[in-house]
Order: C-alpha cells, then structure tokens, then sequence
C-alpha cells in the first residue's frame, strides 16, 4: 500500500505483513484507525480500517493461513572466522607503552633494511627536479583618482521633462 506522509510528503508503503497484522491487532482491539509512521520525520500518520481493508481483501482467510504456519524458526548457520568481523570475537584492551614503543620501532628497522645499497643507487638513473617556475612580475595600472569621479558626476545630465502634447481637433 503506497502512502504519503501528511506532515512532510515523503511517500513510503506498507508491506502485505505489516497491513495483515495491523488489520488482525485493529480488529481484535475495535479500533477504527491504525498509525502508520512515516520512516523519515517518524511522525503516526492515521490510516482507516476500511481503506486497509479494500487494499487487502480476503484479508481473514490470509489471517487464518498465517496463524495456522508455524513460525519458521531461525537456526544461526555455522558461521567461518572468515566471514564475521573480528571484532564480534575479540575483545580488545589497551596496549602498555613499551609494546607502543617497539611496535614504532619494528616499521623503521624495516624501512632501513628497504633502503638502495650504494652500488644499486648509483647504477640507477636519479629523477631530475623540475625547474621552479619563474615568477613574472605583473605592472599595476595606476590607481585612479578620485576628482575625475566626481567631475564625472558633476557632468550627468539632468532628466528629461515632458512637454505637453498638442491636443487633436
């Protein structure tokens, strides 16, 4: 059932479950209306049991069907290392200072180690620094003075008046 929330407009819907079981607890408590809350501003949005009703016809014979199914009931799978997060199996504690500090130290040994002996530096062509680029200097209009503004002003001319026009015989 397609809706439209009357606060922000937002449409959404309603699955065939979620009106069965809201037309099933309407039913059973005598209530006229059912609340279907909008999934953006959260707000009850007040929908009629007739309205539910004509969307889902046959809507007691679904009733008695899902009452008569049991309810599958859901076994977890066993599931890999793999494929769960670590974090779910683990707990994790704060390392002391010292496990830090030779954790530190463990990636720079390794770096050293990486490092280009001489003879391998020296065969090997060293990349070339591109030149800076050369700063060109840009010559400033001069500045403007403020009289010719103000003469510029001085000169506008003044707004035109109408004439009266000759009147037709």
């Amino acid at each position: 059932m397609n809706l439209r929330c009357i606060y922000c407009q937002t449409p959404f819907t309603l699955g065939r479950l979620e009106m069965l079981n809201a037309i099933v607890t309407m039913n059973e408590r005598h209530q006229n209306h059912y609340d279907a809350h909008c999934p953006r501003c959260r707000r009850a949005n007040s929908i009629s049991r007739q309205r539910m009703e004509l969307f889902y016809p046959n809507w007691q014979a679904a009733a008695k069907e899902l009452a008569s199914t049991p309810a599958p009931v859901e076994t977890p799978a066993p599931a890999s290392k793999e494929e769960t997060p670590a974090t779910a199996f683990l707990k994790t504690e704060p390392i002391s200072k010292a496990a830090k500090e030779l954790l530190k130290k463990a990636p720079a040994e390794k770096k050293a180690a990486v490092k280009k002996s001489p003879e391998k530096a020296a065969t090997t062509p060293a990349k070339e620094k591109k030149p800076a680029a050369a700063k060109t200097s840009v010559a400033k209009k001069p500045a403007t003075t403020s009289k010719s503004t103000t003469a510029e002003k001085a000169k506008k001319p003044a707004a035109k008046t109408a004439e009266p026009k000759a009147k037709k015989k």
